[in-house]
């Protein structure tokens, strides 16, 4: 299986100017990211990119970034879809090269370690669904069972419009919910052809991580807890 794996680094951040090349443990952010993909089965490792000073720093780090990605598709209201399609376009038009499947790493996820990427790989390899994205299980206060919103009439109610007296008392009967941790997408490029193009397709397998390995970097807290995680790992086995 030919796997793409495509790293999207716009120059742009506003809460933490150059962000993706920000130093963290000693490495540009962006760094951990392509040297994740480099352990893994990941055959091709692109970045798209607006940014010269990033471009610059993901090809000393072993990525390839054989374009600058367009002004139109390097703002922050964008989708990601749109920048995941130019990309598999370019390849295909000036390379004539067609993946199997496009791993989409997000470089603010710096704990991301390769036997994730593997991981997750492996259960798209085996179950082969449209789609592996990869998840930590809610927390309890995050569990939409607990969750609660005001209805149309302006009445507090559980997010799922029960009321509060239907509550589930304890948080060992809650039903397993998931968040997206934005660290691992798995994808049939046929997904990104649809009507509407999107990451999951119709048949989706869920790849399930440990919550210590969650950091999406996007305010300096973010990058100041991630800091600390990193220093934990050192120490683990």
């Amino acid at each position: 299986m030919e796997i793409l794996g495509i790293i999207p680094a716009r120059g742009g951040s506003k809460r933490i100017p150059g962000k993706n090349i920000k130093l963290i443990g000693g490495k540009p952010l962006i760094a951990w990211t392509i040297e994740a993909a480099k352990g893994s089965k990941i055959n091709r490792i692109i970045v798209s990119t607006d940014d010269s000073k990033i471009a610059r720093t993901a090809k000393r780090y072993g990525a390839e970034v054989p374009f600058l990605r367009p002004t139109d598709l390097a703002g922050d209201k964008l989708g990601i879809e749109p920048v995941l399609i130019h990309t598999l376009e370019w390849l295909v038009k000036e390379e004539n090269y067609h993946p199997d499947a496009i791993a989409l790493l997000m470089p603010t996820s710096p704990l991301r370690q390769k036997k994730h990427i593997n991981e997750a790989i492996n259960i798209f390899t085996k179950k082969k669904p449209d789609s592996v994205v990869s998840v930590i299980e809610a927390r309890a206060n995050q569990n939409p069972y607990w969750i609660l919103k005001k209805n149309n009439k302006g009445e507090c109610v559980l997010f799922t419009d029960q009321p509060l007296t239907e509550i589930i008392t304890r948080s060992q009967d809650l039903p397993a919910c998931y968040s997206r941790n934005d660290m691992i997408y798995l994808l049939k490029p046929a997904n990104l052809k649809e009507k509407k193009p999107n990451l999951y397709g119709k048949k989706v397998e869920l790849y399930v991580m440990d919550d210590f390995y969650n950091a999406d970097i996007n305010t300096p807290e973010d990058l100041f807890i991630c800091r600390q995680k990193m220093k934990l790992l050192k120490k683990l086995p």
